[in-house]
C-alpha cells in the first residue's frame, strides 16, 4: 500500500499517526510540508479529495490565523488557501493519503480508517 503523510515532526499527534502507520507495517512517504511546501492547486486537490472544507484544514488557533486577520468572517477560502501556501505553519495535519482516499488524520486514531480502507479483500 502507498501511503502518504505530510508531516510535522514537531507536533505528537502527526508523531503518533507516523508511528501507527509503521506499526500496521507500511513504510509511508514522509513530506514535512513546513520543509517542502504545497504548491497551491496540490493544496486545493487535496482539500477537495479530503471532502473537506478550507476552513477545516486551517489551524484557526494559531496566532498568525489572527494576526493575519483570517479570522474575519468575510475572508473567503481563497483568501484562506493563499495564507496557508503562504504560510505552512497554518494548515492543520496530518494529512494521509492512500490510493483510495485523502485525510486530515485529527484525531490521530483517523488513521486507522485509512489503513483498513486499503486492505486488500481475500
Amino acid at each position: 500500500m502507498e501511503i502518504t503523510i505530510y508531516h510535522n515532526p514537531n507536533c505528537g499527534t502527526s508523531r503518533n499517526v507516523l508511528a501507527a502507520i509503521r506499526a500496521a507495517g507500511h513504510e509511508p512517504r514522509v513530506v514535512e510540508y513546513l520543509k517542502t511546501p504545497f504548491a497551491r492547486d496540490e493544496l486545493r486537490l487535496l482539500i477537495e479529495r479530503m471532502n473537506i472544507t478550507v476552513r477545516d484544514l486551517v489551524r484557526s488557533k494559531e496566532n498568525l490565523f489572527r494576526e493575519l486577520g483570517l479570522d474575519d468572517g468575510d475572508v473567503g477560502d481563497a483568501e484562506l488557501l493563499d495564507a496557508m501556501v503562504e504560510n505552512p505553519s497554518l494548515i492543520n495535519r496530518p494529512i494521509v493519503t492512500t490510493q483510495r482516499a485523502a485525510k486530515l488524520c485529527r484525531p490521530s486514531e483517523i488513521v486507522q480508517i485509512l489503513l483498513t480502507q486499503d486492505v486488500p479483500s481475500s
